[in-house]
């Protein structure tokens, strides 16, 4: 498995993602395990990217992949993470300030 991150932890080529990538960049973020309801999450995510490319509503996300509206703050605690281990790339300030509140 051969992939790079840069400096704040985002992978350099989204082209390079796969499934063990995610989990190579999970354990980096302190995620031991990524669950069955974690991975619909994911590949929602980079999905979503990939047609708007943009960072989707959160409950957007949850609702899509019919878990509970806050699925992605109970799963993975910080948003942020789920973006990284989806393999997509630094969103930038305005969301990462709208993600730390």
């Amino acid at each position: 498995m051969n992939f790079n991150i840069d400096e704040e932890g985002y992978l350099v080529d989204a082209e390079s993602w796969d499934e063990d990538v995610a989990r190579t960049i999970a354990q980096n973020e302190g995620i031991d395990r990524l669950t069955d309801e974690m991975m619909d999450v994911i590949r929602f995510m980079r999905s979503y990217y990939r047609s708007y490319n943009s960072f989707p509503i959160l409950n957007t996300v949850c609702k899509n992949v019919h878990q509970p509206k806050e699925c992605v703050n109970e799963e993975f605690i910080d948003p942020l993470s789920a973006w990284k281990i989806a393999g997509l790339p630094d969103p930038g300030d305005e969301v990462i300030v709208y993600l730390k509140r």
